[in-house]
């Protein structure tokens, strides 16, 4: 990966709906060349997918929860069950295995507290989890899928 590719990235990042000729004047290529390099980092797994961002606030999901679990079982299989369970819950936004003193943490939007109390009693009663430790975002103040290229 060159400097044009990582510059292709940034643009990209900040905006991936642009056409291929907008991007290719961005980075200073013609529009074939800039395709190619596209289809190469796609190809090689560098970009993953393109997608939408859309805002949870104006769709109706103004509650953001950082939900931090302790689990008494450590085994793969019961990793394995736990996420299955958590890929079912379209609630759940990101989930990642932890070093330190919590397991797992959850990134989960929810439209209010009450459906945030309906998602914690399925979770609970689904999963056998020693603790459960939800925070509640009160303000975003930065939010980013960019990758500091």
């Amino acid at each position: 990966m060159d400097d044009t590719d990582r510059q292709i990235l940034r643009v990209l990042q900040e905006n991936s709906g642009q056409s291929i000729s907008d991007i290719a004047r961005q980075v200073g290529l013609s529009s074939s060349p800039c395709w190619k390099r596209v289809n190469r980092l796609q190809a090689d797994g560098v970009i993953q997918k393109q997608v939408a961002i859309l805002d949870p606030v104006t769709l109706g999901f103004g509650l953001t929860v950082f939900v931090s679990i302790e689990s008494g079982d450590h085994s793969s299989d019961w990793l394995l069950s736990f996420a299955a369970l958590l890929a079912e819950k379209p609630e759940v936004q990101e989930f990642h295995r932890m070093a330190g003193d919590v397991d797992y943490l959850l990134k989960v939007v929810v439209p209010d507290m009450a459906a945030y109390d309906l998602f914690y009693k399925e979770l609970v009663a689904q999963a056998a989890l020693t603790k459960v430790t939800s925070r509640f975002s009160m303000e975003t103040i930065k939010s980013t899928t960019a990758l500091p290229l």
